[in-house]
């Protein structure tokens, strides 16, 4: 008989409490058995049944966990992924992977090494929204897409004393946000043959970015991914436009909220989009509702992975759980830290990042492309 996968979690800051631990004890196959938090209050007002141990060491060293999900500030991402992999555990890290590109390049040749399985926590693939243009995309209602836009705005004047807006390594918008944004536009449409990112600190007090404005080229299509902190009437979440038609959608994917207010994930009307999109094509005018999202159910497919990791059958190097491939996780390190330029395009890095991703050559410039 199979047994459970046990997992641990490092941090029960926002990450760890709204999204991690609620999809961890909902995965079948998977129990959550130990967090570890210097707020063993909140935990255990949450998961009563769960060990709380007080940092990442003791953690690390508890033999029965086989995954370790990491939660923490973006900054501790590396070390923390290394140490678990070097202490023989499966490895997931929230999002973004790492710093730079140096650093998610030496935790993929230690999951290997170690014939341990290595990913990144890619929630907003299952978004509502994302699945819907998916769809539409999928099915060709828009012909050929020539113009794609991603926002995501928020209204947030003033700046809070937390790391994420700190002016520390890993801190302010594009790493918050720039990782989902990029990780579904690669998905959608592949990589790019350059990126331009822009990059400001607007609001009074602001120590990091809380605006980008990035634009990826294609041969036939532009993409602009935007985010801001300052943006008290949101325009719509999506733009597209094609050959045959346009396509607009307002507001945020429901199940974030829905975690925040404790719901459990997977029960009756679990991720349906209330907020339809506006499909135009010639004088035609329609909604468009895609499919409901499901972080749980459509990210997990936990059963047969699970039996496989627990029965030491480990697979080739691949994804896991709510899981992008390596490849798409490096690029994203990569993309929000500055660490893919025009000059080291040619580098032994991007060579092997390119034989991850089995795509054409990606060069990223800064205001210009090469």
């Amino acid at each position: 008989m199979t047994r459970r996968l046990r997992a641990g979690l490092l941090g029960y800051g926002y990450a760890g409490a709204t999204f991690h631990a609620p999809l961890l004890a909902e995965t079948e196959g998977v129990e959550l058995i130990a967090v570890a938090s210097s707020r063993p209050e909140h935990v255990l007002q949450a998961w009563p049944q769960t060990r709380v141990l007080p940092d990442a060491e003791a953690l690390l060293a508890e033999d029965d966990i086989d995954l370790v999900v990491i939660a923490t500030p973006n900054d501790s991402h590396f070390p923390l992924a290394l140490a678990a992999l070097q202490a023989g555990k499966h490895v997931v890290v929230d999002k973004p992977f790492t710093l730079d590109a140096a650093q998610a390049r030496l935790l993929m040749e230690e999951a290997e090494r170690a014939g341990r399985l290595l990913s990144v926590f890619h929630n907003r693939r299952w978004d509502a929204d994302f699945l819907a243009v998916r769809q539409l995309l999928d099915e060709g209602a828009l012909g050929r897409v020539v113009h794609f836009e991603s926002h995501f705005d928020r209204y947030r004047p003033q700046v809070r004393p937390r790391w994420r807006e700190s002016s520390g390594p890993g801190s302010g918008l594009w790493f918050d946000l720039g990782p989902h944004l990029l990780d579904q536009a690669l998905q959608l449409f592949g990589l790019p043959q350059a990126l331009s990112l822009e990059m400001a600190a607007l609001r009074d007090g602001a120590a990091s970015d809380d605006w980008f404005h990035a634009m990826l080229r294609y041969p036939d299509k532009r993409v602009i991914l935007h985010g801001s902190a300052l943006v008290a009437d949101a325009g719509p979440r999506f733009i597209l436009h094609g050959t045959l038609g346009s396509f607009s959608k307002y507001g945020l994917d429901p199940q974030e909220d829905a975690l925040k207010a404790g719901a459990r994930p997977g029960g009756e009307g679990w991720g349906v989009d209330t907020n339809p999109g506006r499909l135009v094509s010639g004088e035609e005018e329609a909604v468009f509702c895609g499919p409901a999202g499901d972080y749980l159910a459509r990210c997990c497919n936990a059963g047969s992975r699970c039996r496989t990791i627990c029965e030491s059958r480990l697979p080739e190097f691949q994804p896991f759980f709510f899981l992008p491939p390596a490849a798409s996780s490096a690029w994203s390190a990569a993309f929000c830290s500055g660490a893919i330029s025009v000059s080291s395009c040619s580098s032994n890095l991007l060579r092997e990042l390119m034989w991850w991703s089995k795509r054409q050559s990606l060069s990223r410039s800064i205001a210009t492309s090469k």
